[in-house]
This record gives C-alpha cells, sequence and structure tokens, in this order.
C-alpha cells in the first residue's frame, strides 16, 4: 500500500499482492511500544543467562515473553481484520479472505 488512502499499488493488477500496509501514527507507536517491551523482556532473559539465574526463574520469564508476543500477534491479526481484509472484502477482492484463512492456519501450528 501506497498512497495516501492505503490501497495498494498493485490492486489493479491480475496477480492481487499487498506489501505494505499504511498504519496511523497512533497504530504504529501502540505497535512499537509494544514490540519495545518484548524487546526489553528478551534482553532480561538474555541477562538472567549472563548472570547464572535459576532455571525456573528463565523459563517463567521465557514463558512471559511468549505470551506477550502471542498477545501482540492477536492484536496485528484483529486490526489486520479490522482494516486490510474488511476493505478488500467491500471493494470485491475476496481473494484477502483466502490469504486470511492461510495466514490463520500457520500461525495455529
Amino acid at each position: 500500500m501506497n498512497d495516501a488512502d492505503g490501497m495498494c499499488e498493485c490492486a489493479g493488477e491480475k496477480n492481487y499482492c499487498h506489501t505494505k500496509k499504511v498504519r496511523s501514527k497512533e497504530e504504529h507507536k501502540k505497535l512499537v511500544n509494544r514490540l519495545s517491551r518484548i524487546e526489553g523482556q528478551i534482553r532480561g532473559i538474555r541477562q538472567m543467562v549472563d548472570d547464572d539465574a535459576y532455571c525456573i526463574n528463565v523459563l517463567i520469564q521465557v514463558s512471559a515473553a511468549i505470551a506477550a508476543l502471542s498477545s501482540f500477534s492477536k492484536e496485528l491479526l484483529a486490526e489486520h481484520i479490522r482494516t486490510c481484509v474488511a476493505e478488500d472484502i467491500s471493494n470485491g477482492k475476496y481473494e484477502t479472505v483466502n490469504e486470511l484463512a492461510e495466514t490463520v492456519k500457520k500461525i495455529m501450528r
């Protein structure tokens, strides 16, 4: 997606594709903040390993980082459905539903 209204530059092509998503400043900030917190968690886990922390304590922090990534993924997927998928369906581009279904299969492994 490249133009101001978020439309993909290839929307008129037969082989429909998306390579970019124009996000609002608010959405971008929210996503980046979440990722920054996750990066901090990962750095903390690394420090725990460097400090020879007890295995159970490290595992608990790993579990928290996995949960944070899962939460991030769910929020990103929900936003994708609310914006990209809904827009494409309203424009008659139903192949996005197949793309979404395949993506959900991959992330639910």
